[in-house]
């Protein structure tokens, strides 16, 4: 399995890839898919969501474990997960034409409700299906046909009331130190509950559960 945030982890780190030569589909995404390099006729959109999910470990989240490069094969298989409150990991589906069927499919990193940001593959300015490089693309949400959650493996957290119960016990021994700020910033850098970069009130989800995790094996 896999969380939503390695899959992005993943997609954004190949963002810049492009094919070669241009307009050839000749591309790492389809050389791996298909098990030799190819060259035209062979679109790459959901190839390159294959390829993500296989790099993470998890290839049963994009088509059960299976393979297809159509994308509408891979939004009928996952029709009875679909959702429209789109989140970070969605795999969402495109028409530019104004049809209903899917034509172009990328991950989602943000959505506001009415743009939705994806990573994908084989797009571009001159083409959003076509346009042979894997893009940050941000569109409205009259192009989405369709979109599914995949089953990730849920991150680990902390309650906002674990959070305040933790916290406050830091902050007592701290006090019972009688340590400067700057030294309790550098002991709380050094035991991994904050990385030193935001004012020392305030702590990510992470770092709550850093400090969650740690606390109980203290008791």
């Amino acid at each position: 399995m896999a969380t939503d945030e390695k899959i992005l982890e993943i997609a954004r780190s190949q963002i810049g890839t492009k094919e070669s030569p241009a307009n050839s589909d000749n591309v790492k995404y389809n050389t791996a898919y298909y098990g030799r390099e190819v060259s035209g006729k062979y679109p790459w959109c959901a190839v390159f969501v294959w390829w993500v999910f296989r790099e993470a470990g998890a290839p049963e989240l994009y088509y059960g474990g299976g393979e297809t490069a159509y994308c509408p094969m891979l939004m009928s298989f996952h029709k009875k997960q679909a959702v429209t409150d789109y989140r970070p990991g969605d795999i969402v589906f495109f028409n530019f034409s104004g049809k209903s069927s899917a034509g172009h499919v990328g991950i989602c990193e943000s959505w506001d409700g009415t743009y939705i940001t994806t990573i994908d593959g084989n797009t571009g300015g001159a083409s959003e299906d076509n346009g042979g490089a894997v893009m940050r693309r941000r569109r409205h949400k009259k192009y989405i046909v369709g979109a599914y959650r995949p089953d990730y493996e849920e991150e680990e957290s902390v309650t906002y009331e674990q959070w305040l119960e933790y916290l406050e016990r830091y902050r007592r021994e701290a006090a019972a130190k009688k340590a400067s700020m700057p030294e309790l910033l550098a002991e709380a850098v050094e035991l991994g509950l904050t990385d030193g970069s935001r004012p020392q009130d305030l702590m990510t989800r992470e770092e709550g559960a850093i400090m969650a995790r740690a606390a109980a094996k203290a008791r």
